[in-house]
C-alpha cells in the first residue's frame, strides 16, 4: 500500500514538475497568460486518462505556474480551479480519449476569460472567449491528443497500469 501511494505522489509531483517547466517555455513566448494562451503544459491535460495522479499533478503545476508567472490572485485560485475542474472530467471521460480532452477546454474556456475581465480588466469579454477557447482547442484538444497517442504504446512503463 505505502509503495503504491508514493508511486501516485511521485506521478503527481512529476506531472506538476512538468507543467511548470513547459508553462514558463510558454511564457518565453509570451503564450502563457492573458487573452490569448497557448500554454504547452495544457497538453498535459490529458494524463488523467492515464493515471488518477494526473488530477493533483495538474492542479498542483497550474497553481505554482500561476504563482510564479506573476498572475493575479482570482488567476492564481480561479485559473487552478478550471483546470483542476478539467482534470477531474477527463478522469471521468478517460475511456474516450477524444472525449476526455474536451472537459478542460470547457472549463477553461468559462472560468478564464471571466478571469481576465474582472482580474485583469481585459475586454471585449467576447474576444477572451474566442481567443482563450481557441488557444485550449490548440493545446488540450491538438497537442494533447499527440501527446495520448505517443504515450499509449508506453502507458504500462511509464504510468503502470
Amino acid at each position: 500500500m505505502q509503495k503504491k501511494n508514493i508511486h501516485f505522489l511521485t506521478q503527481a509531483a512529476m506531472i506538476a514538475a512538468i507543467y511548470v517547466v513547459l508553462t514558463f517555455v510558454a511564457n518565453a513566448f509570451g503564450l502563457a497568460n492573458y487573452a490569448v494562451q497557448v500554454r504547452f503544459s495544457e497538453a498535459l491535460t490529458i494524463l488523467p486518462v492515464f493515471t488518477a495522479a494526473g488530477i493533483p499533478g495538474l492542479f498542483i503545476g497550474c497553481l505554482i505556474s500561476n504563482i510564479l508567472t506573476g498572475c493575479a490572485i482570482p488567476d492564481i485560485i480561479f485559473g487552478s480551479l478550471a483546470t483542476l475542474i478539467g482534470a477531474l472530467g477527463t478522469r471521468r471521460l478517460r475511456s474516450n480519449r477524444f472525449l476526455a480532452v474536451l472537459p478542460p477546454i470547457a472549463a477553461n474556456a468559462v472560468i478564464v476569460p471571466l478571469v481576465l475581465k474582472y482580474a485583469y480588466g481585459l475586454e471585449p469579454l467576447w474576444f477572451s472567449f474566442l481567443t482563450v477557447t481557441a488557444g485550449e482547442i490548440i493545446s488540450c484538444g491538438i497537442l494533447g491528443l499527440l501527446l495520448a497517442l505517443a504515450l499509449h504504446k508506453y502507458r504500462k512503463q511509464i504510468f503502470g497500469n
